[in-house]
C-alpha cells in the first residue's frame, strides 16, 4: 500500500505544500545540485519511508534503501561509490534513504559526510528521537530537519478506506462496519502501520467464516487480542474518562485514578496529553501543600518523551499514584486567580515610588527607590514596607491552607505579615 506518488501521501499536509523542499526533491524536472538532503523526524508509523519513496519514485531518481540497524561503513562506503559510478557513467542521480539514523555510530555518520557534502547522494534519513541529540553536528547542519506529526484520525481513515478497496491493498474482498471502522482508527494512534496491519488481521478474521465478508469490531477485537474500549478522543467518553482521572487524583483515590489512566492508555489517548493534565493537576489540585509534585508530575512528562510508549506508562503511573496520595492544598491557583480578578477589573495603581526601577539616568530626580529598605539588612531578612500600589493595600490574595508542607508556610506567612505590619 505504499504510495507512488506524493499526492497519495496521507497526513502531513505541513510538508507537501507546493514549493516545499519534499515537492521539490520529487520534481523529476528539478536539477541534481539543487537538490537538499533532509532528515524525517517523527514517530513511527507517520511516513518516512512512504515519503523517501514516493519522492524517489516521482523523481525517476535511483533509489538506495539502507537500515542502520544491519548497515555498516562499509555499506555506506560501497553506495557512495556506486553512486558516483551511476552519476559519471549514466548521469543518474542516488537517493540513499537510511532508516533509524540514530542507531548509527558517530563514526558511521561521518562515513556520510563525503557523499552529502560532495553531492554524490541526496540523504534521505528518518529517525524517531530528537536528531540535535543522536545525529552529529556536522550532517544536521548539512541537511533539512522536517518534522512528521502523527497522523489524525482523518488521515488514518483515508488509509483504511484506500486499503479496503485499492488493488494493493484488499481490493474490494471485504467490507468494513462502522464501528469496526472507528475501533480501527482508535487503535491506530496516529500510526498508519499499526491500522493496516490491524486491518489486515481483521480480514483475515472476517473472511475466515466465508460469505459476504464484513469486518465487525468483534473481529478487530479478536485480531488485536484486546477489548475495545468504548472512547472516543474527540467525544464525550473521552472527556469523561478524563474529568474521572483528574477528579479521582483530586479526591486523593490512587486506585481509581489508575483505572481511569489504564483506561486511557489501552484507548490509545495521547500520552502527551496524560502527561499535560498530570502537571496541570500537580500545579492546581497539590500546589504548595506538595512543592515536590511538580517536579514529579513533569519529569514524568519528560520520561514519556524521552521513551515513549508502552514503557511510558510506567512513570504516568508513578507520577498518578504520588500525586493522589500526597497532600492537597489549591491555595496557589485561587490566589492567581483573585489577583487576575483584581487586575481585569481595573483593581490595580501604580507601583509604589520607593519599588520603582532606579537604575537608569534621571530616575533619581524622579524619586524612584527612595526609602527603598532592603530586606538583606535585617537578621530576619524581612522588613517593614509596603509592597502593594495603595488601593490594594492589606489585599490577601494568598491564604494557605493547614495541610502538607502548607502547613510551614501558613505559620511563617503569619509571621512575615506580621513584620511588614500587614495582619
Amino acid at each position: 500500500m505504499r504510495p507512488v506518488s506524493l499526492d497519495e501521501v496521507a497526513g502531513q499536509a505541513h510538508l507537501l505544500r507546493s514549493g516545499s523542499p519534499i515537492v521539490a526533491l520529487a520534481d523529476p524536472d528539478a536539477k541534481a545540485p539543487g537538490a537538499v538532503s533532509i532528515i524525517l523526524w517523527g514517530p513511527p508509523g507517520t511516513g518516512k519511508t512512504t515519503l523517501a519513496q514516493a519522492i524517489a519514485r516521482s523523481s525517476g531518481r535511483r533509489f538506495v534503501e539502507l537500515s542502520a540497524i544491519t548497515a555498516g561503513v562499509k555499506d555506506v562506503r560501497e553506495v557512495m561509490q556506486e553512486a558516483i559510478t551511476q552519476r559519471d557513467l549514466y548521469g543518474q542521480t542516488t537517493i540513499l534513504f537510511l532508516d533509524e539514523i540514530h542507531r548509527f555510530t558517530k563514526a558511521q555518520q561521518d562515513a556520510l559526510l563525503p557523499g552529502v557534502e560532495n553531492g554524490w547522494v541526496i540523504l534521505i534519513a528518518a529517525t524517531t528521537e530528537n536528531p540535535s541529540f543522536s545525529v552529529i553536528s556536522p550532517l544536521l547542519s548539512r541537511s533539512l530537519l522536517l518534522t512528521l506529526q502523527p497522523l489524525t484520525d482523518d488521515d488514518i481513515g483515508v488509509l483504511v478506506d484506500r486499503a479496503i478497496t485499492d488493488a494493493r491493498g484488499l481490493s474490494g474482498a471485504v467490507t468494513v462496519a462502522d464501528d469496526a471502522r472507528a475501533a480501527l482508527i482508535r487503535l491506530a494512534s496516529g500510526d498508519a502501520r499499526r491500522a493496516l496491519t490491524g486491518l489486515e488481521a481483521a480480514a483475515a478474521v472476517a473472511l475466515s467464516r466465508g460469505g459476504e465478508a464484513e469486518i465487525t469490531a468483534d473481529d478487530v477485537a479478536q485480531a488485536v487480542d484486546r477489548a475495545l474500549l468504548r472512547y472516543d478522543r474527540q467525544g464525550d467518553e473521552h472527556y469523561d474518562v478524563i474529568s474521572a482521572f483528574i477528579k479521582s487524583i483530586r479526591g486523593s483515590d490512587p486506585d481509581a485514578a489508575v483505572h481511569y489512566l489504564a483506561r486511557m492508555i489501552e484507548a490509545g489517548e495521547d500520552p502527551r496529553f496524560i502527561a499535560r493534565r498530570l502537571v496541570i493537576s500537580a500545579a492546581e489540585d497539590i500546589g504548595l501543600a506538595d512543592p515536590q509534585a511538580l517536579s514529579i508530575a513533569t519529569a514524568a512528562a519528560d520520561a514519556v518523551a524521552f521513551i515513549g510508549m508502552p514503557e511510558g506508562r510506567i512513570p504516568l503511573a508513578e507520577a498518578t499514584i504520588y500525586l493522589a496520595t500526597t497532600a492537597k492544598s489549591n491555595a496557589a491557583y485561587l490566589a492567581i486567580d483573585a489577583a487576575i480578578a483584581d487586575v481585569r477589573g481595573g483593581g490595580f495603581g501604580r507601583v509604589p515610588i520607593h519599588l520603582r526601577d532606579a537604575h537608569y539616568a534621571g530616575a533619581k530626580r524622579l524619586g524612584h527607590g527612595k526609602g527603598y529598605r532592603y530586606p538583606h539588612d535585617s537578621d530576619a531578612g524581612i522588613l517593614a514596607q509596603q509592597y502593594l500600589p495603595d488601593e490594594l493595600v492589606g489585599r490577601h490574595y494568598y491564604e494557605p491552607k493547614n495541610l502538607g508542607a502548607e502547613r510551614d508556610v501558613s505559620a511563617r506567612l503569619e509571621r512575615i505579615r506580621r513584620i511588614l505590619g500587614d495582619r
